[in-house]
């Protein structure tokens, strides 16, 4: 990457930095500033930014952005909380995701008639994880009943990393003979030798912190740093091994953040205490995340969708528009039957599922194996993902006030199962996925 290009980007988050505030109110979002500044410095504008001289520093980007985001996002969740409570991300992930993949698939077999079996099954896969930074306002919004907002975050939290077993699979069997490995050993490595690493090193990783914490031993900065060099740790592991550094990363951070919740007999001080130990250690991750999603989104503007866009066609527009619509709104109409939720709340829901960095990351691992219709899937998880910034990005603000505004009239006399409590929340700002600000749930003795 030029030093022009360094500059442009630069000034393109420092100024985003002076008015974030100010566009959080709007139909404005960062991703969409940070997308269109993308196309800008991309082939179709200065030409600063190329997938051909960029390709390296750009892949590193994106998988060192996904690999932390993957495991702060998993160490928000309480699996506890999650089985007590959160009926609907139960429902969105076991149900709505697997019917996601499916009719995906369906839908690339309709349209896109150039794709063999498994690179249909391949694109469902990569486009069906959500990205909730795509629509914060959706879930920042305190009109919003909190078991919607709760379920649209772990839903988000999670589902990137459910998908990574489906996607390593199809990626192994569209490419065939081209891969070193075959679709059983190449599954078995990324699920289970993947998933093995990932427990190893959380769980080491939130012992020694508990540990070193009780004898006064870490400093308050280095709780931060030891976040990031787990996920690093667990990524690390994981590739040396040729498993998936994605699922290694996401296991790290359920199994640390599981750790450090847990109760102890043993005496600990109160900078050992578990709830402290994750606010104070995942503050410099998330910010780091942060900034690295708003890089990989110019990144993503300029060297993915800028060469998608010279080579639009009917299909891959239509197939974008029908994964953000049908496939996403469908298995979400499934999965929520018989809920008690209403049909606003089914439709807000089923809409605030916008495609995101699990996507862009995991179709340019999809574009280095050089399957046969590569350039086609490149191009239509490009497509879907840009509308998907623009759409509910533009329409986060104005729908969640709509729709926090008909629940406010039905709740004063229906209340129904969106106001159902949701017991053991922490009502003050913690780290969310994505890096944003979300309502989690609170750790207490009896868990």
């Amino acid at each position: 990457m030029s030093a022009w290009a360094g500059v442009a980007v630069a000034v393109t988050l420092g100024g985003y930095a002076l008015v974030s505030a100010r566009l959080s109110r709007t139909i404005v979002s960062g991703p969409m500033i940070f997308v269109a500044a993308g196309l800008v410095l991309g082939p179709l504008g200065l030409g600063l930014l190329t997938l051909g001289k960029d390709a390296e520093p750009v892949t590193v980007l994106f998988e060192a952005t996904l690999a932390l985001v993957l495991f702060t996002d998993a160490l928000s969740v309480q699996s506890k909380a999650l089985r007590r409570d959160d009926f609907l991300p139960i429902r969105l992930l076991a149900v709505g995701l697997p019917l996601t993949i499916a009719l995906g698939w369906l839908f690339a077999w309709l349209l896109l008639p150039g794709l063999n079996i498994w690179e249909m099954a391949l694109l469902g896969a990569i486009l069906a994880p959500t990205d909730a930074a795509l629509g914060q306002s959706a879930i920042s919004n305190p009109g919003v009943p909190a078991v919607v907002r709760q379920g649209l975050n772990v839903e988000s939290g999670l589902n990137d990393g459910m998908s990574l077993p489906f996607f390593v699979l199809f990626l192994a069997a569209a490419a065939g003979h081209e891969s070193a490995q075959g679709p059983g050993e190449a599954f078995f490595r990324a699920l289970v030798v993947s998933a093995v690493l990932g427990v190893a090193v959380g769980w080491g990783a939130a012992i020694a912190l508990r540990w070193s914490a009780a004898v006064g031993w870490v400093e308050g900065q280095w709780r931060h740093i030891l976040v990031i060099a787990t996920a690093m740790a667990a990524y690390g592991l994981a590739v040396v091994t040729e498993g998936s550094g994605f699922i290694a990363a996401w296991v790290a951070g359920l199994v640390f953040g599981t750790v450090l919740r847990s109760a102890t007999d043993t005496p600990r001080s109160a900078a050992a205490d578990p709830q402290q130990d994750l606010r104070d250690t995942a503050g410099l991750a998330e910010d780091l995340g942060g900034l690295l999603v708003a890089v990989s989104f110019v990144a993503f503007g300029a060297v993915l969708l800028d060469p998608a866009l010279q080579h639009l066609s009917w299909r891959i527009v239509v197939y974008a528009i029908a994964s953000l619509t049908v496939v996403r709104v469908l298995p979400v109409v499934v999965a929520l039957v018989r809920s008690g939720l209403r049909r606003p709340t089914v439709a807000y829901i089923g809409w605030f599922g916008p495609r995101g960095l699990a996507s862009i990351v995991l179709g340019l691992i999809t574009l280095e194996e050089h399957i046969p219709g590569v350039e086609t899937v490149s191009a239509v998880i490009a497509v879907t993902v840009g509308i998907s910034v623009y759409a509910h990005g533009a329409t986060s603000v104005p729908l969640a006030a709509r729709y926090a505004a008909w629940w406010s009239r039905m709740s004063a006399s229906q209340p129904g199962r969106e106001g159902a409590a949701v017991r053991n929340r922490d009502k003050r700002p913690r780290f969310g996925f994505r890096g944003h600000p979300a309502e989690l749930p609170s750790v207490s003795a009896e868990q």
